[in-house]
């Protein structure tokens, strides 16, 4: 029996658990344009500490707000650059020329550890800006954030067989979906950013705790701030997770929490 599944069958001790609240990492936070002047750096960092995150996964609309957090708390914060200018460019970018010259000179001047969040869909995967961006993030050895159907993530790893691939929102499917996805990409993690499918009332549903067994290494949490709005939600939210956690083996929550996520996107930069 391998470790993981000797701690799936082992009893949860809920109160000694509880005595510590469990460190969590977010992979899906943006701090756009908006939320810059909604939310200062000052006040987001205060908001990120009071969830008891230790990393945040950052990406931004224009990429200064990432910047700007990331002078802030260059501790907590781990920045990803989005292929978007602005908000307008979610759903026209894969055939937009400006963008990969926006992409290349971001990645000049500054440091990340993946290119994302971005909107890919089916075939548009094989359009040259997205190819072209597959390639910058080659060439850096950078991670691919994917908000996309399986289609897409499919045709991503075509391109490049060695991505790493974060799946944003688990590409909104069904976990046994999700399951075979993960069998057959072993560079494929999935987030569960603005989902809540996965738990309620502080269980897990049991589709997804079969999920979560059998990839205990392959999920992380996420929250998606795609608002201004959404960045008072990140310490409720914060308090939804661990909940939903505590209903798991402690080494399987403990992966999901932060372990993943730590190992995925901090692991390159201590590398380097």
């Amino acid at each position: 029996m391998s470790s993981f599944a000797a701690a799936a069958a082992a009893p949860v001790l809920s109160p000694a658990r509880a005595a510590s609240p469990l460190p969590l990492f977010d992979a899906h936070v943006h701090y756009s344009h908006d939320a810059v002047i909604a939310v200062p750096p000052a006040q987001a960092v205060a908001i990120l500490r009071q969830a008891g995150l230790r990393g945040v996964l950052v990406s931004s609309s224009d990429d200064d707000g990432t910047q700007k957090l990331l002078a802030e708390a260059p501790d907590l914060i781990v920045p990803e650059l989005r292929p978007y200018r602005t908000r307008a460019d979610t759903s026209g970018w894969v055939r937009d020329d400006g963008i990969v010259r926006y992409l290349e000179q971001r990645l000049a001047r500054h440091r990340y550890v993946g290119i994302g969040e971005f909107h890919l869909y089916g075939a548009d995967a094989e359009l040259p800006v997205p190819k072209r961006m597959v390639a910058l993030a080659r060439e850096r050895g950078l991670l691919l954030h994917a908000h996309s159907d399986a289609d897409a993530v499919n045709r991503l790893f075509v391109q490049w067989p060695d991505a790493r691939v974060l799946w944003a929102h688990s590409g909104f499917e069904a976990p046994q979906a999700v399951r075979d996805m993960l069998r057959r990409h072993p560079r494929l993690w999935s987030d569960l950013a603005f989902r809540g499918d996965h738990a309620s009332g502080g269980k897990v549903d049991p589709a997804w705790r079969e999920a979560f067994t059998e990839f205990p290494q392959r999920f992380m949490a996420g929250t998606d701030t795609f608002t201004p709005e959404r960045w008072h939600y990140i310490v409720p939210h914060a308090e939804f997770t661990r909940a939903w956690l505590a209903d798991l083996p402690l080494p399987i929550a403990e992966h999901l929490a932060w372990r993943n996520a730590e190992a995925l996107l901090r692991a390159p930069e201590r590398s380097t």
